[in-house]
């Protein structure tokens, strides 16, 4: 291995490094307000892919019938819910923001597909579609049983993926796609050609991440969640609705997932079931963290795209191998330097 190629495979892994450190973020964003471990945020990414590429083929895409489907699922059981309380006055409300508003995204997005729209309309309604999900989910399976154990809420995030994969089948079809590059910049830096889509990974995943950043520290809602994920008795004494919560920060996650998807669908080619590596590979990044810290799980998920780079160019059959073997000492090293009360333990 020359200099050369160790500098091209390393922005290469930079770049892939960031789409996960984008979905990395998002894991611990959701887990550390909900306790969730949110298998299915790499499915997420790819369904955008997989919906951009179809309205870059101008067919409407197979998730706005997801979203459809999803959305009159979670009004039933918010209804069915409602009812049960006594809160009949808060039905408009759920009417309003589970039925109404995700039918209304998917009906601006097939009203403006009609209008053959440029690539810059595109991106937003790929996110637009794509955005709605998580919080659906969130309320559809995830919610019932919120007071569950962590493993249980695992085991139900892994049954939700295998779920996913066989709508995305559905919706999608078993056809890989490949969407058009961003940007057909490039730039030679020390001698290594860049492309312009590398540059706008590593671009957007820093931007987003300052953006949460900004919105953690100086936002009513960003300081919500903070304390929410500090202490959700706590925080549930001060006024704030843990439930309401987590529904922002399953927004938040579907959002960044979205994102995640359209920058990695140019450089990859995505089918329906490609989530899985993605996400699970994104959670090596975040265990790395400690599935607490936002800057961990980042410099985590970038070590990974990093490792897998390198791994690739070494073997390409073992490349996964490699990357997911990095677990077994960083649990161990976890596990030794946590301290663990009998509370704990009983738990």
């Amino acid at each position: 291995m020359t200099s050369d190629i160790a500098a091209i495979l390393a922005i290469d892994g930079i770049a892939t490094g960031a789409v996960y450190a984008l979905v990395a973020i998002g894991t611990v964003l959701i887990f550390t307000v909900t306790r969730v471990i949110f298998i299915p945020f790499g499915d997420i990414a790819a369904f955008t892919a997989l919906t951009l590429a179809a309205l870059d083929a101008k067919r409407f895409p197979g998730t706005g019938a997801l979203v459809v489907v999803l959305a009159c699922l979670a009004t039933l059981i918010e209804i069915t819910s409602l009812i049960r309380n006594g809160d009949t006055r808060l039905l408009p409300r759920a009417l309003l923001f589970y039925l109404a508003l995700p039918l209304a995204v998917v009906g601006v997005a097939w009203l403006t597909m009609r209008l053959d729209p440029p690539l810059a309309v595109r991106l937003v309604l790929a996110l637009m579609l794509i955005t709605p999900i998580a919080p659906l989910l969130d309320r559809i399976v995830f919610r019932p049983i919120a007071d569950g154990t962590v493993l249980l809420l695992l085991t139900v995030s892994v049954a939700l993926h295998f779920a996913l994969v066989g709508l995305g089948l559905l919706f999608f079809g078993p056809e890989g796609v490949r969407t058009e590059p961003l940007t057909s910049f490039s730039t030679e830096l020390a001698g290594v050609l860049i492309s312009g889509q590398t540059m706008l990974i590593v671009i957007a995943a820093l931007v987003f991440s300052g953006l949460l950043y900004l919105f953690f520290d100086f936002t009513l809602v960003g300081k919500s969640l903070r304390a929410t994920a500090v202490n959700r008795t706590g925080s549930r004494l001060m006024g704030i609705r843990p439930a309401r919560a987590g529904t922002i920060a399953y927004l938040l996650g579907s959002l960044m997932a979205g994102v995640s998807g359209i920058l990695i669908a140019p450089v990859n080619t995505v089918f329906y079931d490609s989530g899985f590596l993605i996400g699970l590979k994104a959670f090596v990044g975040a265990i790395v963290g400690g599935m607490t810290s936002y800057p961990g799980a980042a410099i985590g998920a970038v070590g990974v795209g990093i490792l897998e780079s390198f791994a690739s160019f070494q073997s390409s059959a073992l490349k996964d191998v490699i990357v997911f073997s990095l677990l077994i000492p960083v649990l161990i090293w976890r596990s030794l330097a946590s301290l663990h009360s009998e509370e704990e333990i009983e738990e």
